[in-house]
């Protein structure tokens, strides 16, 4: 007689299949490259074409995240310079990020531990991202840091 409370073969995370446990990742590379599709086909340097920044609307500054759909629409397109003067922080943390959904994509499909960030990680962007916000509005920064207007 067999023991009803122990999982029946396959039921694990290591031992499903690699179609099975890549599909998490397959589908967020899907969802990705629908957007990147959208933000290739409808250019958001046309003013308005994908809303406002609330922070600038409202507060006058302008956020870490401002001028980060431009940057993708530039790195999508091979533009660098103009990526770089749409929000820098963006274009150096976008392709980090394709890298790590890389690697945490392979070894799920091959059914590997997890990855896990080191502690000081997450303090690290946190510090980047708060220091980027507040260098990118100084107005001596802003030719540098700022984002690029619209052309």
């Amino acid at each position: 007689m067999t023991d009803l409370r122990q999982p029946a073969v396959g039921a694990g995370h290591a031992a499903s299949s690699p179609l099975r446990r890549g599909a998490l990742p397959l589908v967020l590379a899907a969802a990705a490259a629908g957007a990147a599709t959208l933000l290739v086909v409808r250019s958001p340097y046309a003013p308005l074409s994908y809303g406002f920044c609330p922070s600038v609307l409202f507060l006058g500054v302008s956020c870490p995240g401002c001028g980060g759909l431009r940057a993708t629409h530039s790195l999508l397109t091979g533009d660098l310079v103009a990526a770089w003067q749409a929000n820098p922080l963006w274009t150096v943390a976008a392709p980090l990020l394709v890298v790590a959904w890389g690697m945490w994509a392979v070894r799920r499909v091959r059914g590997g531990p997890p990855l896990s960030a080191p502690t000081w990680l997450p303090w690290s962007v946190l510090v980047a991202v708060v220091g980027f916000a507040v260098l990118r509005n100084v107005p001596a920064l802003v030719p540098y840091l700022g984002p690029a207007p619209l052309p």
